[in-house]
């Protein structure tokens, strides 16, 4: 498409857009009473109208039904995650008996690993991306030295080349061979935290199994904004978090996959706890623990039933939209923004206080969701200063990247305009 930028132009193409009110379904943080334009949803998404509801359904039952709510409620609470299978797999491209909906996403990744880092003394190295997100650094770390292992001489990253911020998918795969006789495990983000690059897990993944050694995922900035296949990809486990794109709520519950392969490997050494033992058996309170088949069996709590009630209203707004749709409209908004910068963020000399752009998330539509990462080479934090204080709510990451989420499920074309006009006035792309 031949974009223009003109207001006009924008909400024609609101217009036409098959998801133009889901906005409506959205509550929108305000400043000095005005909606703020809001371009956060990969650090935390936001509430749908319907979350209240959802959670006042529970906390009724809880009022008028107490203890007996696990078994009478209207969504039986002793079950409550199942409730939420159907639609997690279907956005992430798995089967049902493959995810489940427990603890939080560092929690979940830490409780795969010990069922799915198993080093020896030939294969003990782990691949992963260059400056992982925080989280993850300290996961690799820490779950090395459980095993007695040197981290500098086990984490491989895989870095960008030089003058470059995207790595690129043919030097994850030549590390991958290099270290194939070493190598235990490969562990990415399925989106890049920093850059915004959506790694092509596909290919990293088969990767990894034909150098013998296994794949594993952070979701994060991943599930709910790019498309997922994790069944077909034949990826082993993955963990996300629910809070960003799936709009559940700060600190909201995680959710993990587990392939359909190992969904009857129930001598997998993992963290044990009552709620994943065989269901027909969980209340005899007997020892010997018999995990659930399937991702179920990495249960170790008891259901998060409030957290999970606002999920669910979440979920249900995916799925009356649909993941077409969804993709759509995200390649399209991410594209217009780009445009936006790239041809209309010109340079203008008689501004000395112009701020110096570069996008430095890829341009392919593959390559990326709808995440844009902004190096500002002169003064990064000032600009975020100045967007906050213009109504334009987005984050920064040190030392020096702006990211401009335009989600699809409530974000407009007019809402791009906005903010690329903005960034017009005060900006130049290099």
């Amino acid at each position: 498409m031949q974009f223009e930028n003109s207001l006009e132009f924008a909400r024609k193409l609101d217009s036409e857009d098959p998801l133009k009110h889901f906005k409506d379904k959205f509550f929108f943080p305000s400043s000095n009473g005005t909606d703020q334009l809001y371009f956060c949803g990969n650090s935390l998404g936001l509430q749908a109208k319907t979350t209240k509801t959802s959670i006042e359904r529970e906390l009724e039952d809880w009022a008028n039904l107490a203890v007996n709510g696990h078994v009478h409620a209207k969504n039986p609470w002793v079950s409550y995650h199942k409730i939420l299978t159907k639609a997690t797999a279907k956005l992430v491209g798995a089967k049902p008996i493959e995810v489940s909906t427990m603890n939080g996403v560092t929690v979940n990744l830490n409780s795969l690993f010990i069922s799915f880092y198993r080093p020896t003394k030939k294969r003990y190295k782990i691949i992963t991306e260059h400056n992982p997100f925080s989280s993850d650094s300290y996961l690799l770390e820490n779950q090395i030295k459980l095993h007695g292992l040197n981290p500098s001489k086990t984490i491989i990253e895989v870095k960008p080349r030089k003058n470059e911020f995207i790595i690129r998918t043919e030097d994850i795969i030549d590390t991958i061979k290099k270290h194939e006789k070493e190598l235990a495990l490969v562990f990415f983000g399925g989106v890049q935290y920093y850059t915004g690059q959506a790694f092509d897990i596909k290919s990293i993944t088969s990767a990894a199994h034909k150098a013998g050694a296994l794949a594993g995922y952070d979701l994060a900035h991943a599930t709910g904004n790019i498309e997922l296949k994790l069944h077909a990809w034949n990826v082993d486990f993955a963990a996300w978090c629910t809070y960003k794109y799936l709009n559940a709520g700060p600190g909201a519950v995680g959710q993990l996959f587990v392939h359909e392969k190992y969904a009857q490997a129930k001598n997998l050494p993992r963290l044990a706890g009552w709620w994943a033992m065989m269901r027909k058996e969980r209340f005899m309170m007997k020892k010997g623990f018999k995990p659930m088949a399937g991702a179920e069996g990495w249960a170790q709590s008891n259901d998060n039933v409030l957290s999970m009630a606002s999920l669910k209203a979440a979920l249900e707004v995916f799925e009356e939209a649909g993941n077409k749709a969804l993709w759509g409209k995200s390649r399209m908004l991410t594209a217009y923004l780009e445009y936006l910068i790239r041809t209309e963020c010109k340079a203008d000399p008689s501004k000395s206080s112009t701020y110096k752009l570069k996008i430095i998330t890829p341009s392919s539509p593959k390559d990326r969701g709808c995440q844009l990462s902004i190096l500002v080479m002169n003064g990064g934090k000032k600009l975020f200063d100045t967007l906050i204080k213009e109504n334009f709510v987005v984050d920064y990451r040190n030392p020096d990247v702006i990211r401009i989420t335009p989600v699809p499920l409530y974000n407009s074309f007019e809402d791009v305009f906005k903010i690329g006009n903005f960034l017009k006035s005060v900006c130049f792309h290099e």
